[in-house]
């Protein structure tokens, strides 16, 4: 598939088949989270795959009682661990361990999709998204910090393509624009 339209295929899903996804697929998505570029090549990344019925519908809870959770036959726990951040940038070092796992979880988004899968981003936004009981629940050391769960399966829905901003009010050619406008 061409990258663009690739881009423009990728959706939030919240609805997945039950059906259970290949382990050939499975290793292409973690190879291409693998691949991903990092801060001084510290990769500092840590996924936790849970196939186990049980404990996705326990995370699903944890997770702001998001129940499609629990319908993805395959859900990935992604942390970004500190000790893995590189030092000596302008930065705050630390930030590296944040950032970092989120590009990995992009390529693997992306890679589900050109498998025909689908995925959607559950980042601990809401202050029902129980981070603590989710670290314990998948044996976490507590130094490890919690970027998101992503479900991965079958889609069983097709939603529209969401609006965007039009590129002019997000990209600026030499000078920042004398009025920003949404």
């Amino acid at each position: 598939m061409d990258f663009v339209d690739l881009v423009k295929k990728r959706r939030s899903i919240r609805k997945y088949k039950p059906d259970p996804v290949p382990e050939e697929k499975l290793q292409l998505i973690f190879e291409a989270a693998r691949l991903a570029p990092s801060a001084g090549n510290k990769q500092p990344w840590r996924f936790v795959v849970i196939k186990d019925s049980g404990m996705r519908k326990k995370l699903a809870k944890a997770a702001d009682e998001q129940t499609f959770i629990e319908e993805a036959p395959v859900v990935i726990a992604v942390f970004g661990d500190p000790t893995d951040s590189p030092g000596g940038y302008q930065q705050d070092p630390m930030v590296a361990y944040k950032q970092d796992p989120m590009i990995a979880v992009e390529h693997m988004c992306l890679e589900a999709v050109e498998l025909g899968l689908g995925t959607c981003w559950i980042g601990p936004a809401s202050p029902k998204y129980d981070v603590a009981k989710i670290k314990e629940m998948l044996n976490m050391p507590e130094r490890m910090y919690m970027i998101c769960l992503l479900p991965i399966g079958f889609p069983a829905e097709s939603p529209p393509p969401r609006w965007r901003k039009p590129l002019e009010n997000v990209f600026f050619r030499e000078k920042y624009p004398q009025s920003y406008k949404i």
